[in-house]
């Protein structure tokens, strides 16, 4: 326990040291980055609760998806709880998806005790997972690297829009809970 909170405190100085105003606006007038455009993407998966979980379903307005694992001591709790932290800023927080990224050792139960310790349960973020055969195409689709024994999972935020089109990504170290409020609001204000 107290080697976790140690290793949280750890990356969040990281954070800080590598920008200390990481939720400036860039270029564009978002605080992430712009993604590569490109067509509209969909997914189904199953959630913590069994609930089959399309990204269409949420076409018309944006989505937070990110990539997680359970037994993540790191870097996972810290981007969950900078989400939690933006999604409590919000008046109208969007729908909040994470998605495995590793298949054998993520349990639906593994997955609500994840998402209860962060403040998250209770459909503020749906935890989604498959096989690896269902998540390599989610996977691929975003430019993640799943979780490995040898090397760690590729660790982003990504801002889906209205039109399921990803449109701004986080990498984990710029992440800040007012720096992903920001862009959400302004795309919610998008006609």
């Amino acid at each position: 326990m107290a080697a976790g909170t140690i290793g949280l405190i750890a990356v969040a100085i990281a954070v800080l040291a590598i920008d200390p105003h990481p939720s400036a606006p860039q270029a564009g007038g978002f605080a992430g980055s712009i993604r590569p455009p490109g067509p509209p993407l969909d997914f189904a998966l199953r959630d913590e609760r069994g609930d089959r979980i399309r990204l269409s379903d949420d076409r018309g307005r944006p989505v937070i998806v990110t990539f997680m694992y359970t037994t993540c001591k790191d870097t996972c709790p810290l981007t969950a709880t900078q989400i939690r932290g933006a999604l409590d800023d919000l008046k109208q927080p969007p729908p909040a998806l994470a998605v495995s990224v590793d298949p054998v050792n993520d349990t639906p139960e593994r997955e609500r005790e994840f998402l209860f310790r962060r403040g998250l349960s209770h459909g503020r973020m749906r935890f989604l997972l498959g096989d690896r055969a269902e998540l390599r195409p989610v996977w691929k689709a975003y430019g993640i690297q799943p979780q490995g024994k040898a090397f760690d999972h590729s660790a982003y935020v990504l801002l889906i829009d209205r039109h399921g089109r990803q449109r701004i990504g986080f990498p984990v170290q710029q992440l800040t809970p007012e720096g992903l409020a920001h862009d959400i609001r302004r795309l919610q204000a998008e006609a």
